[in-house]
């Protein structure tokens, strides 16, 4: 995925701890925790601390570099592809997935319409049983 110029210009003067935590989670597709990324930032730093592993997230969000995914109770997860998206996630196991709906234009201006908000984005998740855990259960 080629980088466009804002992620250029975000990313041109990053620490040495910035760089490490935007590097563990754009190498990974399973959308990791905070926990999960200081782990895999202190393979590559072994100094690194979670306060700096938790500010970088924080700089990563603001900035649009990477995208923070809460469903509520659990832990928030990241995820390094900023583009739009949307995601499924196991109410057994919590696997993360990313998927397309083309759909999700006209699903935003039918709830535009229902609720009279002016949309700005959406974002679908759908919760539901993985394949691993439907396959256990029947």
């Amino acid at each position: 995925m080629a980088k466009n110029t804002k992620d250029h210009e975000n990313t041109a003067k990053l620490t040495p701890q910035r760089e490490a935590v935007l590097q563990v989670i754009r190498a990974r597709e399973d959308h990791p925790t905070a926990n999960e990324i200081f782990e895999a930032a202190r393979a590559i730093l072994p100094a690194i601390s979670y306060a700096t592993v938790y500010n970088s997230l924080r700089y990563f969000r603001e900035t649009g570099l990477v995208r923070e995914i809460n469903f509520g109770d659990s832990a928030s997860r990241y995820d390094g592809i900023t583009e739009r998206h949307d995601h499924a996630i196991c109410t057994n196991c919590r696997k993360l997935v990313d998927f397309d709906c083309n759909e999700a234009d006209d699903l935003m201006r039918a709830a535009a319409r229902k609720s009279r908000f002016k949309p700005e984005r959406v974002y679908l998740t759908l919760m539901g049983l993985c394949p691993d855990c439907r396959d256990v259960t029947n």
